[in-house]
């Protein structure tokens, strides 16, 4: 295979290894009550535009949630440090209680019905949850840390194996586990603290026994930086963080600096981009202030027990400020391969997510 870098990603944001170079979609194409304008290359690898700023498709969460578990803080509906929630074929839910580490699994109705695991370090134990998977059968793969490792587990509690990543990882910023047990995982590098260099964050392929495949992509991550007399390093505000996620047998990367999302198939082959329109990027004063208001309130005041000196440094005039907004907060894959994009929440905007289908309609 030719190692080529694909158009949508300069050098220093991303790189694939693909057979042939990604047409880009027309930059005025609309996709408003139609099926998006396609371009597709020799590789047959699809690119699906949707100007979204013209739709007036939506939905809506309802007033009141259809269930809730954790409003009883007595025996195993209290609920502290959750790290990952999944649903079983049976709808019944699985809950990552990272504070017990324990997964406790509810009924449909949010009646209590079996737990799994405990803290500690030997397979099958947790020292710090991160996410669930639920793969065919009902099996569940849960991440732990550190080194980075999935402990499996059967729907009616039997611990299976656990999966050790080799090389051995600290920990996994993202990624998934597919349908055949494969699995990615992000790796953050390191980076001078001097708000130059983002930080490195290289996604790997592993196999179900963990042995690593391939490394998939190389994203730039956040700049991180300090001064003297800080409380501790910062990212500079504003700075885009790369989204991974992985279900059933696909693959999802956004860098959230364009506002796209790459879309890989089970054998880490690109088959998708999907593009969308966007918003004004640049990055004013009242975004900042807005942002350090929102802060400042949310800590409790300046005046509070609660404020520290990392909280003056988050607000600091010596942070520095990205140029540009980030284009995503947050990037889901649904079971039936749909695509779940949390557009970037500015100051003071509430929570929106965008979803494409999986060929890239919006």
């Amino acid at each position: 295979m030719i190692r080529l870098r694909c158009p949508a990603f300069p050098p220093w944001r991303m790189t694939m290894g693909i057979a042939a170079a990604v047409l880009i979609a027309p930059a005025g194409a609309s996709a408003h009550g139609q099926d998006p304008p396609l371009v597709f290359d020799t590789t047959g690898v699809r690119v699906a535009f949707t100007d979204v700023l013209a739709s007036d498709a939506q939905c809506t969460l309802g007033d009141e949630p259809v269930l809730s578990i954790g409003r009883d803080e007595e025996g195993h509906h209290g609920l502290s440090s959750v790290r990952g929630v999944a649903r079983l074929s049976d709808q019944s839910i699985a809950v990552m209680n990272n504070a017990t580490g324990e997964i406790r699994i509810f009924g449909a109705d949010g009646r209590y019905l079996r737990g799994m695991g405990r803290r500690g370090r030997d397979p099958g134990e947790f020292r710090s949850a991160q996410f669930i998977w639920v793969l065919p059968g009902d099996t569940l793969w849960v991440g732990d840390y550190r080194p980075w490792r999935f402990n499996v587990y059967a729907a009616s509690g039997e611990f299976v194996r656990a999966v050790e990543m080799r090389p051995g990882m600290d920990g996994s910023e993202g990624g998934g586990v597919l349908a055949d047990g494969s699995s990615v995982n992000v790796e953050s590098g390191r980076a001078e603290l001097d708000f130059r260099q983002p930080e490195p964050r290289h996604v790997y392929a592993h196999a179900a026994d963990g042995s690593r495949n391939r490394r998939l992509a190389t994203l730039a991550g956040p700049r991180y930086g300090e001064w003297r007399g800080a409380a501790a390093a910062l990212p500079t505000l504003f700075d885009p963080v790369p989204r991974v996620d992985a279900q059933g047998a696909t693959v999802a990367i956004a860098t959230a600096m364009d506002s796209e999302v790459i879309v890989l198939d089970a054998t880490f082959q690109p088959r998708l981009i999907v593009r969308w329109s966007e918003r004004d990027r640049r990055v004013g004063d009242a975004h900042v202030q807005t942002y350090r208001d929102i802060f400042i309130e949310s800590a409790g005041g300046r005046e509070s027990g609660n404020w520290s000196r990392f909280h003056e440094d988050a607000v600091s005039d010596r942070r520095p400020v990205a140029d540009r907004l980030p284009t995503v907060s947050g990037l889901k894959i649904g079971r039936d391969g749909s695509l779940w994009v949390a557009r970037y929440r500015r100051p003071g905007e509430r929570w929106a997510w965008m979803v494409f289908g999986p060929r890239g309609d919006f």
